[in-house]
């Protein structure tokens, strides 16, 4: 046992023992990729399954339609007159409609301001209240006059009215039902879900006149699509297929349960189609299950809202939107035809209607499904367990090379008399005495690295706080002259560093070391609650893990400056922003917007978690490591 002890110990010494951190991390990071790349194959995924058998999706036969078309129809003749009106004077025109029905109305005015532009209007909502419950619990069905995309959505609105009136006349409802009509999909819902909860600013935000129980879930119906005009020369959006859009505010996501039961009513009892993603045509197979999740893990990772339902998220509702759409295929020529059977309005409200009857069933909060998921198809996911070492061997990638460094740091650097031995035995020569051997360890400089990398991630306020009060008009120019400076300033500070504090290669070790591990410890933490930006940020940061200081070759440091500087956050953002043919302007405008309207922390993670990591990488590989001194040797007696 003692030669054992003694053998790890000598073992642990060993100088070999730090050449292998380096590939242990990129063994990390391609363990990482090719475990997120697996996830589609059927030995990896699961099929969905209905976890709270209390909902019974599709077990009730649904009865909208018939004499309610004419009804819809009304509604909708009187919502396209109002194309075109202010929002008082839509809300004017519903109120009475909705008070007629016999449902508590309500309105409430809000106020936004975001990168120097105001965003204003007023929500009107209506409670019915359940004849069979004690308004302790309440669903609610969002039907915004215009969708995410900016585009009016009438036949939302018509469609919304003809099933308030309808649901009025049942009296099996156990929960209240709240229907919100509000003037767009991304700051009416907002302002309307935190006055609701209590958790508005009374001086931009009014509260709600009327409340009901604690929210249950929501569906957002997004009905734009006009295909073809019917006999009274108004939009009939015909429609062979709902697309289910459930990607919430910062990556959140609603129980699995709600989007299988759309999904097993849709599919199952209605017979129409159902996609995810913009997925418009899926065959199953595993290029479009890896399509299908990759999107969603990018939409996750914006952490953007992605419709009305967005909202919700924030506070434990499950909210998902409802797109209906008109599928295609080609046919054997080549043309591009219809696919599947093409259903009315009547059908899109019975949908909603089998949705809202199996959350009525509900005995409580939706809890035994997954909150923690990746859809690759409407049959097919990936629970957190499977797909989360994913993003933590990126982050323990990190974490090794930091741990390495600190160890590295510790051990005393070899003496020029042993380094001019080593030499003269690799030329044949006769070995030079020794200089007396080094005792192991080094004392640690550890101001100046911390000092370094403190500041570091201090300057990543500057581009949070600017990005986020900069007028719109102004984005574009402040980011042209921030990506100047952002290329600069690596060298301004390493310039610093080299002439005026003759930085050690130690430091420059502890200073890569406290930043990895930093960015290491973040990432992992990010982890858990947003996998999908967790993951790209640490698989765009993975670089970092491998730059170090270039004393002997200025083509070297020059080399991995240029590689740094087209993987930089403000690089990776114009990249995008093209590839997405999205106006970088307007992307920032949005930003902007998320961070001030919905809460949105990506701005947070891109630039005090990715970018100081960055510029402390940029500032390393542009660092000349001063040489060690070498100590005089004791005079002889």
């Amino acid at each position: 046992m003692p030669s054992l002890i003694s053998s790890l110990v000598r073992f642990r010494r060993d100088p070999r023992l730090l050449k292998l951190p380096p590939y242990l991390s990129l063994l990390c990071i391609l363990v990482g990729v090719a475990s997120l790349l697996v996830l589609p194959l059927n030995s990896y995924s699961r099929r969905t399954y209905i976890s709270e058998n209390a909902l019974l999706p599709g077990q009730v036969h649904t009865y909208f339609g018939g004499s309610d078309q004419h009804v819809f129809r009304a509604y909708k003749h009187e919502v396209n007159a109002l194309l075109g009106q202010s929002n008082t004077a839509i809300n004017d025109h519903l109120e009475p409609i909705l008070a007629s029905v016999g449902l508590k109305v309500g309105r409430q005015n809000y106020t936004y301001r975001s990168a120097g532009e105001t965003f204003e209007g007023e929500n009107l909502y209506a409670i019915l209240q359940a004849p069979r419950g004690d308004a302790t619990e309440a669903l609610v069905l969002v039907a915004p006059w215009r969708s995410i995309h900016d585009v009016p959505n009438p036949h939302g609105v018509a469609l919304s009215l003809a099933l308030a009136r309808y649901f009025r006349r049942w009296s099996l409802w156990s929960k209240d039902i709240i229907f919100l009509f509000p003037p767009d999909s991304l700051t009416g819902p907002q302002a309307w879900v935190d006055a609701y909860h209590d958790a508005h600013d009374g001086r931009y935000v009014s509260p709600l006149p009327r409340k009901s129980g604690a929210l249950q879930g929501a569906i957002a119906i997004d009905y734009t699509k006009a295909d073809e005009a019917d006999n009274d020369g108004n939009g009939s959006s015909r429609f062979t297929a709902v697309h289910i859009v459930y990607d919430g505010v910062n990556g959140q996501l609603p129980n699995l349960d709600l989007i299988n039961s759309v999904v097993n009513i849709a599919g199952g009892q209605m017979g129409t189609g159902v996609s995810l993603q913009d997925m418009w045509r899926h065959n199953d197979g595993y290029a479009d299950r890896l399509r299908t999740m990759l999107r969603g893990m990018l939409r996750q990772g914006l952490g953007a809202a992605t419709g009305a339902h967005s909202a919700f998220m924030a506070y434990h509702v499950d909210a998902i939107t409802l797109q209906p759409y008109t599928a295609t295929a080609l046919n054997t020529d080549g043309n591009v035809v219809i696919s599947g059977w093409q259903h009315d309005e009547m059908a899109m409200g019975r949908i909603l209607e089998g949705t809202f009857r199996s959350l009525n069933n509900l005995l409580e909060h939706l809890h035994q499904s997954f909150f923690f998921y990746l859809l690759m198809s409407r049959e097919r996911f990936v629970s957190i367990g499977t797909y989360l070492p994913s993003a933590m061997l990126l982050a323990a990638n990190f974490t090794i090379m930091a741990i390495a460094l600190w160890v590295r740091s510790g051990q005393a650097a070899p003496k020029p008399a042993e380094t001019a031995s080593v030499a003269n035995e690799k030329k044949g020569k006769a070995a030079e005495p020794p200089a007396p051997a080094p005792s192991g360890a080094e004392e640690r400089d550890l101001f100046l690295p911390l000092a370094v990398v403190a500041l570091c991630q201090a300057l990543g306020v500057v581009p949070l706080y600017l990005f986020n009060h900069v007028p719109a008009w102004l984005m574009t120019p402040v980011f042209i002259v921030f990506a100047l400076v952002n290329s600069a300033l690596p060298h301004v500070i390493a310039r610093v560093l080299n002439n005026y504090y003759r930085v050690s290669a130690q430091q420059y070790d502890l200073i890569k070391s406290f930043s990895l591990l930093l960015l290491g410890m973040f990432l992992s933490s990010l982890a858990t609650l947003n996998f999908s930006l967790a993951f790209l940020v640490g698989l765009l940061a993975s670089p970092l893990t491998f730059m170090q200081p270039a004393p002997r070759s200025k083509a070297q440091s020059w080399l991995a400056t240029m590689l740094l500087n087209h993987i930089s956050p403000p690089a990776v953002l114009v990249v995008c922003c093209m590839v997405w043919q999205l106006d970088l302007g307007e992307a920032l405008r949005l930003a902007a917007f998320g961070w001030d309207v919905w809460g949105m922390y990506t701005a947070v993670v891109l630039w005090c978690v990715w970018w100081p990591a960055w510029l402390v990488s940029s500032v390393l590989v542009l660092g000349r490591p001063a040489p060690v001194a070498a100590k005089a040797a004791p005079k002889a007696k």
